[in-house]
């Protein structure tokens, strides 16, 4: 999927938050880091067309994002969207809270959503708890099932707006491994993400967001062995200072 951006910015209550990103490229796994305030979940948002731009274009694979709300379901149709909170539907089962957004915004018979449902739990490692509503869930559980409905729909590209963010470091790790499987069967993704062990290792780009503006992008393995901004250098120290 091909991503241009070109000016972009974004104000809430006329603060900046974005200032004047461009970005064009072809996207595959894409990890965005920065310090929290950056604007790394402003960004992903609006290139998934859940809030607009207060300036600025977003075009994919050659067509401009339109921010009306006639275009914008067929849009967010094409892509897969998961977030700190799970937003499982409490009063469903972790089968229905896949099969549900197939059938009611994708078309799909229910038979066949329910059958593909089953299936990708069964992928995730979640095939007894099927029929378990989220409270009985692990948090990690929980991630897991709002990931099979993200990929239910096969869309054309997964966003992960710090999806572990709310976890123990155990299903911290369970969610990342069931990521990087994701990646290895060639699903793309953008995430946002304070993990820096998997931005590092598991995508192959990387951009780095700070005060709002984009200042590194590239390589996963060139900007962390060898950031060029003061900024991202002060920013990966402070990471790495407590590291085992």
């Amino acid at each position: 999927m091909r991503i241009r951006i070109e000016g972009l910015t974004k104000e809430f209550d006329g603060a900046p938050v974005l200032r004047g990103i461009n970005f064009d490229d072809d996207v595959t796994t894409l990890a965005v880091i920065g310090p929290s305030g950056g604007g790394k979940s402003t960004l992903l948002r609006i290139v998934g067309g859940l809030i607009a731009p207060t300036g600025g274009t977003v075009e994919v694979d050659g067509e401009a994002v339109a921010y009306d709300e006639r275009t914008l379901p067929a849009y967010r149709a094409q892509l897969g969207f998961v977030f700190q909170s799970s937003g499982l539907f409490h009063h469903l089962s972790a089968l229905e809270n896949v099969a549900l957004p197939l059938r009611v915004v994708h078309g799909v018979p229910e038979d066949e959503a329910r059958e593909r449902a089953a299936d990708l739990l069964s992928r995730f490692g979640l095939a007894a708890e099927e029929g378990k509503r989220p409270v009985q869930l692990s948090g990690g559980q929980q991630q897991r099932v709002a990931i099979a409905r993200a990929v239910a729909a096969r869309p054309k590209m997964l966003l992960l707006d710090e999806p572990t963010s709310a976890l123990d470091p155990e299903y911290t790790n369970d969610v990342l491994d069931l990521i990087r499987d994701l990646k290895d069967s060639g699903t793309r993704f953008i995430v946002v993400t304070h993990e820096m062990g998997f931005a590092r290792h598991a995508c192959d780009k990387a951009a780095f967001l700070h005060d709002g503006t984009l200042l590194e992008y590239g390589a996963s393995a060139q900007l962390f062995d060898r950031p060029t901004t003061p900024e991202l250098q002060r920013f990966l120290s402070k990471l790495l200072e407590w590291s085992i």
